[in-house]
């Protein structure tokens, strides 16, 4: 294994912290992308740089707003200044909403997709042109099982946003695959436990639907959670996550998996990617396009 430079979104709690922390333990160097250092995250900002000292890694918090283009341009500016070289941009950044998805405005689902799935985009044209000319590199999508496993109600504008993301990941890896970069596609199932999705999650807009959806769905929400902590075995571990991209991110290049799933409670997704992505690169042989399953050396 050779050591690694990482740029990785929504890197203040849940998933991306555990990432960003494992990762540097194996020896990366890692950009913890962060919005709002000197404000709002602050604190986590901190944590990392402790972390970092602590452990004699190198773990650094660099400013990262994925919903704006400047902020996601000078994260990327940042990385190669001090590095001169960027291997693997991991897309994390991520929020959920929780309700009656039509009480959710049209501008609250706007503002979700922005975060879920432009962000990639703005990271993405901050980043390929790095990784086109140096014919090298990892994109790494943190996507949920909700794109294709067993989905309850009352998460539709976040379902659909990862679902959108998964699939700007799904064409962006044969789009990039002819440069020498190789993609995977990381898909953790419903965790209750070490992230706080379901806490911070974000809440429709407009009460009056909610209360009318309340009239025949009252407690839906807290009876989901509760059935998704039912479902949830008690072995499972969130830092799984963190472990999967780890391995990932040392394979070696060309031998990495397209999709890997991190699904205790195991919600059918796999079993439907699996389908979906044999049909993919059946097609691809179909329309002579099979180089594309794989990074150019």
């Amino acid at each position: 294994m050779s050591d690694k430079t990482v740029l990785i979104s929504g890197a203040s709690s849940g998933f991306g912290a555990l990432t960003a922390r494992a990762l540097a333990d194996a020896g990366h160097t890692v950009y913890a992308g962060m919005r709002d250092l000197a404000g709002r995250n602050t604190e986590a900002a901190a944590a990392a740089k402790q972390y970092s000292e602590e452990h004699r890694v190198e773990l650094r918090p660099v400013e990262l707003d994925v919903s704006t283009d400047e902020s996601a341009q000078q994260a990327v500016q940042t990385v190669l200044a001090e590095q001169s070289k960027l291997d693997v941009l991991i897309h994390n950044a991520g929020h959920m909403v929780t309700g009656p998805a039509e009480a959710f405005t049209p501008e609250q689902m706007a503002q979700l997709f922005d975060t879920n799935v432009l962000g990639t985009q703005r990271l993405n044209r901050a980043t390929l042109p790095h990784l086109r000319e140096q014919g090298d590199g990892l994109l790494l999508w943190v996507g949920s099982s909700s794109t294709r496993g067993g989905t309850p109600p009352y998460l539709a504008p976040y379902f659909a946003a990862k679902a959108a993301m998964d699939a700007m990941a799904v064409s962006y890896a044969l789009e990039v695959a002819r440069f020498g970069i190789e993609s995977t596609i990381v898909v953790p199932g419903s965790f209750t436990h070490g992230t706080n999705h379901f806490a911070h999650s974000g809440k429709p807009a407009d009460d009056g639907i909610v209360a009318a959806y309340e009239t025949k769905y009252a407690g839906l929400m807290d009876q989901v959670a509760q059935k998704l902590r039912e479902l949830e075995p008690e072995w499972a571990d969130v830092a799984e996550v963190a472990r999967a991209i780890v391995t990932v991110v040392d394979t070696e290049k060309g031998r990495r998996p397209f999709r890997v799933h991190i699904d205790p409670s195991d919600d059918g997704a796999a079993v439907v990617n699996a389908v979906a992505d044999r049909v993919r690169s059946e097609f691809l042989r179909r329309v002579d396009l099979s180089d594309l399953l794989h990074p150019t050396a």
